[in-house]
């Protein structure tokens, strides 16, 4: 009878032990094109907007759009208290010339017009949209970057924070949306030297394929002179 225990006990510590031991989630999944794919937004989510929004020194309202968040009782709204009934209405938070949150879109209203129109045509997981202002005052220039996911890269059948970030620009008003970060390649981080207006950001490939970003991997350097029009993605090698 001991000895029956013993493997019962013994049973359970394995099965413990194999579900700690389980495999990381890869974020990209290769098919015989190498193809990016891209998902069809929920049908079944529903789309709030939270208060507009104004970057100082700027003419357009930003409007952020994402998924309605219903919490179980007890728990608490991730971004500030705005919640009735254990839903939360507030989808987005607001930093120094920065929004963040999980949002489905952006959507642009110049504020002498009642015409209101998105940022992304296409199905989209933005992170963080930050204003440039110190470019602004310098080139004139009114730049938004964003980090986001914008492909099913790990095709699980939905666009989430375990697929790939990118790296996106736009005008202040949403037009110009141009993603200048490289297919299949991970954003790592991007930074602003004001001296120089330049956007630097680093970027991994997989070049191994093996559906991981590791140290086995490529990292590219690349920057963008903000103080032209036209957005130009230049590589430069530091080591």
């Amino acid at each position: 009878m001991r000895k029956y225990f013993k493997y019962i006990a013994l049973a359970i510590v394995g099965t413990l032990i194999s579900c700690r031991e389980e495999v990381k989630k890869p974020k990209v999944s290769y098919d015989v094109s190498n193809k990016v794919s891209v998902t069809k937004t929920d049908s079944t989510q529903i789309e709030v907007a939270d208060l507009p929004i104004q970057m100082e020194g700027t003419d357009y309202l930003i409007h952020p759009i994402g998924d309605l968040r219903v919490f179980e009782k007890g728990s608490k709204a991730r971004y500030g208290s705005s919640s009735v009934n254990d839903v939360s209405f507030t989808i987005s938070n607001l930093g120094e010339y920065e929004i963040t949150g999980y949002l489905q879109n952006l959507k642009f209203q110049k504020t002498d017009s009642d015409s209101i129109h998105a940022l992304s045509d296409k199905p989209v997981l933005i992170l963080t949209a930050t204003y440039l202002k110190t470019v602004a005052d310098k080139t004139k220039n009114k730049v938004m970057v964003y980090t986001l996911t914008d492909s099913d890269t790990n095709k699980d059948g939905k666009i989430d924070t375990s697929d790939i970030k990118t790296l996106y620009l736009s005008n202040i008003s949403g037009e110009n949306f141009t993603k200048v970060s490289a297919d299949l390649q991970e954003l790592v981080d991007w930074s602003l030297i004001e001296s120089k207006n330049r956007l630097y950001f680093r970027t991994i490939e997989d070049t191994n394929q093996n559906g991981q970003f590791d140290k086995n991997d490529v990292l590219h350097y690349n920057y963008i002179d903000l103080a032209f029009k036209k957005w130009e993605v230049k590589s430069y090698k530091p080591i």
